[in-house]
């Protein structure tokens, strides 16, 4: 009886991109790793994979192996009854002795209490550790898919992460608290029991025993059919639930297109289709419980008749065929269990299969040497080695020249600056703007609180400093065509210490791509990125990610208060440092909440409009002060009065600190002191505003609007405040305490391309 078409085709079929009225099909490691064009791991026996619980079951086994040796006494005391009816029958009551059929009475009545205790207290002793390994596996399993990369999340739909954290884990607690222990209780009484019907009578034995070997080859075909519908069946649940997430999380703009029947419909589909796998599993377990107890039975009515002849005979007392045919009884119960047995041990091991198809994912390797570590701490503080140090102020320091900002760290930071030979040869020649101007009207810095370093420390991280650079970058997409090209090629880019580069492109140009390569929320395939001249592949995320400060065009928040959101940027963050960031990203409007910075914002923050999410992420990028800044088009959601005021602030941010500013309007690039033009995956030019204006028709064109690229005289900004070159004296990075930020990387939302 082979499983539906399209419920086994769920298990195969490639994947599709989700849409508004199709739901997602299914994205599993066997489905991805086929996808690749690998052969799909073979399947492992179902004892083989239900053992890779043991080291969650291992700390508590001795409750478990205590429970099971409680459940197989209970068992074992039901095998003794009929050994009583036997002796109650051809003792007292042959004999006509009341008294003895009383004592045999309460013994019975003894041994049926006893036996429900026992089973009432293997119950208990299973049900705490059993939820203690339930959540430790969630656990485990959160812990991990948080550790995992970006690049793993793009391929897996959110449902089937929750179906595995939520209902297959369920699934495998009821496994461990039942079926496996009755699995062990079932099997010990079967094999007392047929010891006892051998020794009463073993004609009448053989005659029960008949059925085992047609029962073994049924429960064998049905464990491989029913294995494949289970693993079907638990991934379309999975299916189910990214439907269901994405109806609630899309609410609006099913609702604002009316897209309510389709989406219903949609649901519908995927519904009966799991309805028709459920329904073919049902199916196979009736035919085997159908065969389970026919078979059986037809022994145990052979036993009887067989039984009565020799009863009848004089060759078999009554008593001895009271007693087999009591013990037969007995042995129902755990025979006609098996196909529930088996049936609950495949959905368990399909479920532990899902379960480390995550846990087994290889996560990315995450070592630096300590000098790696150093290094950048070095540049970082000026403190050589240290971890993150308090959260303070940048303490303003004299200007650097633009040769002092491009000078060369010394020692160990000197070697790792060095580029390694560029795969496929150079790149593109980039035209670069030699000078670093100020930014227009940038307001001097506030002096900081903080006390100022010695003298020795802002020499070391002066010396150190170096920026941010890209040398020769490139990345693929891991799920990328075979023969397409990289997103990013070639790319070389320096972002010289205290400098804010603005990066400017069309759409799809893979600017998103490149800011996400900073915190290494993808790793570069090609090239390196480094971070005061240490490769940031050396650094460990933790580290790189105190150093780094991230904010992306879409913001997420979490089911938190607004001051928890803003504070997840920075470790250790007071009250002080929550309304400075929110002063900056003009954020002030959670005060006037109805709990003030305390009042719950919900899931993804939708209780709040785009401009209000937007603005508390650039907040929470903010409020550690960090060492780097990556801003994906942080204002892309303001009206222009709100972004004119969080320019403003946000110079006072961008002094002092090394950032990359991805801009899509004029009022944007000019927070930042030079530009780059990312072209086709490309770095092709890099000025001022003014000078990219002048000699880039492609820069004119995405600053203008105008298709044709119109000449610099008509090009937005010239001849206006927000236009042209920025005047002053070169700005520079601060040379005393530069603070460092800590909080989750790619916090705002996931990876653009």
């Amino acid at each position: 009886m082979p499983p539906p078409t399209d419920s086994a085709a769920a298990l195969t079929a490639p994947a599709a991109p989700a849409a508004l009225t199709e739901p997602q099909t299914p994205q599993d490691g066997p489905e991805a790793v086929e996808r690749a064009g690998e052969p799909p791991a073979p399947r492992r026996s179902t004892v083989r994979t239900l053992l890779r619980l043991w080291p969650y079951v291992r700390p508590v086994r001795a409750r478990l192996f205590t429970a099971a040796g409680v459940a197989v006494t209970a068992s074992c005391l039901g095998l003794v009854i009929p050994l009583v009816l036997k002796w109650m029958v051809d003792g007292p009551v042959a004999a006509g002795d009341p008294g003895g059929v009383w004592l045999g009475g309460g013994l019975l009545f003894l041994l049926g209490i006893t036996e429900a205790g026992l089973f009432g207290l293997r119950r208990w002793l299973v049900a705490r550790p059993l939820a203690g390994v339930e959540a430790a596996m969630r656990a485990n399993l959160y812990r991990r898919l948080q550790r995992l990369p970006v690049a793993f999340h793009d391929r897996w739909p959110s449902g089937q992460l929750l179906s595995r954290a939520t209902t297959d884990l369920q699934l495998l607690r009821m496994f461990l608290a039942f079926p496996l222990t009755f699995l062990l209780v079932n099997s010990v009484t079967i094999l007392a029991g047929c010891a006892i019907l051998l020794s009463q009578e073993w004609t009448l034995g053989l005659v029960l025993l008949a059925p085992v070997l047609p029962l073994v080859v049924l429960c064998s075909l049905f464990e491989a059919r029913y294995s494949l519908a289970a693993r079907t069946a638990r991934d379309q649940v999975g299916d189910l639930t990214t439907v269901v997430e994405e109806g609630v999380l899309g609410i609006r703009v099913i609702k604002g297109f009316g897209r309510h029947r389709s989406q219903a419909r949609a649901f519908r589909e995927l519904s009966d289709r799991l309805r028709g796998t459920e329904l073919y599993k049902a199916r196979l377990l009736a035919g085997l419980l159908a065969v389970i107890v026919t078979l059986p039975e037809l022994a145990l009515g052979a036993a009887l008749v067989l039984g009565t002849v020799q009863v009848s005979e004089g060759t078999l007392s009554a008593g001895t065929l009271v007693a087999f045919l009591s013990t037969a009884l007995a042995l129902r119960w755990p025979v006609e269990s098996i196909g529930f047995l088996l049936a609950m041990s495949q959905d368990s091991a399909t479920a532990t299969e899902r379960h480390f198809e995550v846990v087994d994912t290889p996560l990315p390797e995450d070592t630096a040497g300590p000098e790696g570590a150093a290094a950048v701490s070095a540049g970082s503080d000026g403190r050589p080695g240290d971890g993150p140090g308090p959260v303070s102020s940048p303490v303003p320091g004299p200007e650097k020249s633009p040769a002092s900002a491009e000078s060369a760290p010394s020692g160990e930071a000197r070697a790792a600056e060095t580029p390694p030979a560029a795969p496929g040869g150079p790149g593109p020649a980039v035209r670069q703007e030699p000078e670093q101007r100020s930014r227009a009207g940038a307001p001097t810095p506030a002096p900081s609180s903080a006390p100022a370093r010695a003298s020795t420390a802002t020499a070391t991280a002066t010396a150190t400093a170096d920026g941010l650079r890209f040398e020769n970058v490139e990345f693929r997409y891991p799920d990328a065509p075979a023969g397409a090209p990289a997103t990013l090629r070639g790319v070389d880019l320096h972002i010289r210490p205290g400098e804010t580069m603005a990066l400017v492109g069309a759409t799809g140009s893979g600017k998103t791509t490149l800011t996400a390569l900073v915190p290494r929320l993808y790793e570069v395939t090609g090239g390196r990125i480094t971070l005061d001249g240490t490769d940031i592949a050396r650094l460990p995320r933790t580290r790189l990610r105190e150093l780094i400060a991230v904010a992306f065009e879409d913001p997420t928040l979490f089911s938190a208060t607004v001051g928890e959101n803003v504070l997840m940027g920075a470790d250790g963050a007071g009250e002080e440092q929550l309304n400075r960031a929110l002063a900056v990203a003009q954020a002030e409007f959670a005060h006037a909440l109805p709990h003030g910075v305390r009042t719950q914002v919900g899931e993804q923050g939708l209780s709040l409009s785009g401009g209000q999410r937007q603005r508390l992420a650039l907040a929470r990028a903010v409020v550690g002060d960090p060492r780097f800044l990556v801003l994906d088009d942080p204002l892309s959601a303001l009206d222009v009065h709100t972004e004119a005021l969080v320019e403003a602030a946000l110079r006072r941010i961008l002094s002092g600190t090394t950032a990359l500013v991805v801009a899509h309007r004029p009022s944007t690039v000019l927070l930042a002191d030079r530009v780059a033009l990312l072209s086709g995956g490309r770095i092709t030019a890099v000025g001022t505003h003014r000078d990219l204006l002048r000699r880039e028709p492609e820069y004119r064109t995405l600053m203008s609007g105008d298709p044709a690229g119109g000449p610099p005289e008509h090009a937005p900004g010239k001849g206006s405040p927000h236009g042209g070159a920025h005047s002053g004296a070169p700005s520079s990075a601060p040379t005393g305490a530069v603070p460092t930020h800590r909080g989750p990387a790619g916090a705002d939302g996931g990876t653009h391309r």
